[in-house]
C-alpha cells in the first residue's frame, strides 16, 4: 500500500477548488522553532500580516506569545478580540486612520496599542488629536536602514523627531521600529554580516540621544528572514511574520531555519485545450501573482511547467499529458503565502489527512468594526 504523502486529503471530493489548506500541526512546528530561536518568548512579537486569523494568534498566545505586530486597523481589532495584551499598528497612520486608531484605543481599553511614524508633520497630526482627545499614544520610530520603502534615516531628523516625542506629555516614546525586510541573501553568514552592518546605524542613533539625555527604551527588529540575526543581540524584540505559515519563496532561501510549510493550495485541472497544455483553476484571484514563473511549488505533478495565469486560470506546458485527466488534483505550495492567504475567507483546516474545519481569514477585511 503506497504511504500517502503528508499534504494528501481523504475528502478532497468535498472540496470546492481552488481551496488553500492549513495544516495545524506544522504552524505549531513552526511556533516551537520561532521561539527556539529567540530563545525567549516574551521578546517576540509575531507580525499577523501573514495569517490574519484567529486561531493561529490564539495557537501562538497558548505559548505565551502575548505581543504582537500588524499592518491594518483591522488586524489590530482582531488581536484585540483575541485578548492581546500588546498590539503595535506598524503602518504610520494618515487621514482618517488617526481618528480610526484613537476609537481603537477606545474601543479596547484592556489592549496596549502603539503605532509608528517617520514624519515630523504626521508627528504633529497624531499627538494634536491625542490633545484634543485627551488622550496618551504610545509611538515607535521607524527607521529606514536601507530597505526605502517607509521610515526615517537615522541622522539629525531622526533625532529632532524623537527628542519632540520624548517631550511631549500626551506621547509615550516607546523606541525605535527596525525593518530589514531587503536583507534576504540565502547564504546566512552574509545576511548576518548585513543585518550586522545596517544595525550600526540604529545603535549609533540610539547611543546620539543617550548623550543628549534622551533614552530609547526599547527596540523592535527584523523580519523572518533576518529575525535570527537579531535574537542574538540581548536588548531587541523580534517580529517574524511568514514563519507562522511558510512558503515555497522562503523556503528555497532559507533551509538553515528549519520552518515547514504549513499551507497547500489544491486546483482541479479543468481543460486541456492543446496538445502538451493542461489547464487547472488556480488564476490571478487564488494565488499572489506578483512573482515571476513558478508562482507554486507543485508537490505530485513535477513534470508541470507553470506557463500562463489569467484572471481564473493557471495554464501549464507538459511533454506527458496522458498523465493528467479533467478533474485532477493538483497539490501546491504558493511562492508567497502573505497575499494568496488574502485571497480566501476560509483556510480549510486539515487533520490526520482530513479536512475537518475552517478558520475564517478575519482580517483580510479593511474594516471589522472600527
Amino acid at each position: 500500500m503506497k504511504e500517502k504523502n503528508w499534504f494528501e486529503i481523504e475528502n478532497a471530493d468535498e472540496i470546492a477548488t481552488p481551496a488553500l489548506l492549513v495544516y495545524p500541526d506544522r504552524i505549531q512546528h513552526n511556533i516551537k522553532r520561532m521561539i527556539e530561536i529567540a530563545s525567549d518568548v516574551c521578546r517576540l512579537r509575531p507580525h499577523i500580516k501573514t495569517h490574519k486569523t484567529a486561531e493561529i494568534i490564539q495557537m501562538q498566545q497558548a505559548y505565551g506569545i502575548q505581543k504582537f505586530k500588524c499592518a491594518t486597523i483591522a488586524e489590530a481589532e482582531l488581536l484585540a478580540q483575541c485578548k492581546a495584551k500588546d498590539v503595535l499598528l506598524a503602518m504610520q497612520p494618515v487621514g482618517i486612520h488617526i481618528q480610526r486608531f484613537f476609537k481603537l484605543m477606545r474601543t479596547y481599553p484592556e489592549t496596549q496599542f502603539s503605532t509608528l511614524l517617520d514624519d515630523m508633520e504626521n508627528a504633529k497630526n497624531i499627538t494634536e488629536a491625542a490633545i484634543k482627545k485627551q488622550m496618551k499614544v504610545s509611538l515607535w520610530m521607524d527607521i529606514n536602514v536601507g530597505m526605502n520603502r517607509t521610515g526615517i534615516e537615522p541622522g539629525e531628523e531622526a533625532r529632532k523627531l524623537f527628542q519632540f516625542l520624548d517631550v511631549n506629555e500626551n506621547v509615550e516614546a516607546k523606541g525605535f521600529h527596525v525593518y530589514d525586510g531587503h536583507l534576504r541573501d540565502s547564504n546566512y553568514d552574509q545576511r548576518k554580516k548585513d543585518c550586522n552592518t545596517a544595525f550600526e546605524t540604529v545603535v549609533a542613533l540610539k547611543e546620539s540621544l543617550k548623550k543628549m539625555g534622551v533614552e530609547v527604551k526599547e527596540i523592535i527588529a527584523g523580519g523572518s528572514p533576518s529575525f535570527p540575526v537579531h535574537a542574538m543581540r540581548n536588548d531587541v524584540d523580534l517580529s517574524p511574520g511568514t514563519v507562522l505559515l511558510w512558503d515555497a519563496g522562503y523556503g528555497d532561501l532559507f533551509p538553515e531555519m528549519k520552518m515547514l510549510p504549513a499551507t497547500v493550495l489544491i486546483t482541479r485541472i479543468i481543460s486541456k485545450p492543446s496538445k502538451g497544455i493542461v489547464t487547472s483553476d488556480l488564476g490571478h484571484k487564488s494565488l499572489a501573482s506578483e512573482m515571476p514563473f513558478p508562482r507554486v511549488e507543485l508537490l505530485n505533478a513535477p513534470d508541470l511547467e507553470q506557463l500562463s495565469q489569467s484572471e481564473e486560470h493557471l495554464v501549464f506546458n507538459t511533454k506527458h499529458p496522458e498523465n493528467y485527466k479533467i478533474g485532477d488534483l493538483l497539490y501546491a505550495i504558493p511562492k508567497h503565502i502573505c497575499p494568496t492567504v488574502a485571497k480566501y475567507q476560509y483556510l480549510q483546516v486539515v487533520e490526520k489527512g482530513k479536512v475537518v474545519n475552517e478558520w475564517k481569514v478575519v482580517a483580510r477585511d479593511q474594516v471589522i468594526s472600527v
